[in-house]
């Protein structure tokens, strides 16, 4: 389990895009976010965060998390694995494989999974997620293949529009991204592949819980 703590004391990042807002900035991204499709749901804590989640995916589905900070901070990611759920926990299933070219084409195929979780890098005040990845692996569900999409998110991932998420996913996620790949994997991260998710328009699809706390990056 990673969290941002690990890595943030030896990491030279832009702490001005990584403060907790005030909540009228907290108001306003709420408000764009819902007005771009978003579903948003507040909550105060990593407890309240976690019970939010447990609620909202429903007994039976298919359940696939992308790498998240966030969701190991909150508990999530052990819970998905090793909780009393009645879900099917799509990453059991695919670290039991062996075959590499078969767990390959599982992860693949997870991408689709009833109920896909994950975070983003930064939020923009007027309503736009920005997040990627070196391999694409979490960001592929998101704009499309996922039948339902949860977004977790510590408030200070806000910042003031989306030129200055762009600038918070370089000089704050990818930072310390990079160093937790180099100690997980041996091997540098890079902003391979983008997404910038500026509309849901499947109304209900996809839900951003935000946490009024510091949480990822």
């Amino acid at each position: 389990m990673s969290q941002k703590a690990d890595y943030a004391d030896e990491t030279e990042i832009d702490d001005s895009l990584d403060q907790l807002p005030d909540d009228e900035t907290v108001e306003e991204a709420v408000q764009n976010l819902e007005a771009n499709g978003f579903e948003v749901v507040v909550v105060d804590s990593a407890e309240e965060a976690l019970d939010t989640l447990k609620s909202h995916i429903p007994d039976g589905a298919s359940v696939m998390n992308g790498h998240s900070t966030t969701l190991e901070e909150i508990g999530f990611d052990e819970y998905l694995t090793e909780g009393d759920h009645e879900w099917e926990a799509l990453p059991n299933e695919i670290w039991s494989i062996d075959d590499d070219a078969e767990r390959q084409a599982a992860r693949r195929e997870a991408q689709t999974a009833d109920h896909f979780l994950g975070s983003v890098n930064a939020i923009a005040k007027t309503g736009e997620l920005v997040a990627a990845d070196r391999s694409g692996s979490r960001i592929g569900a998101y704009p499309f293949a996922a039948a339902n999409v949860t977004i977790v998110s510590g408030v200070n991932k806000i910042v003031e529009n989306l030129d200055a998420a762009l600038d918070r996913l370089e000089s704050v996620a990818y930072p310390l991204e990079n160093e937790r790949a180099k100690e997980a994997y041996g091997v540098e991260s890079a902003i391979a592949k983008q997404l910038i998710f500026r509309q849901e328009l499947e109304e209900g699809r996809t839900t951003v819980v935000l946490i009024r706390d510091q949480f990822g990056y």
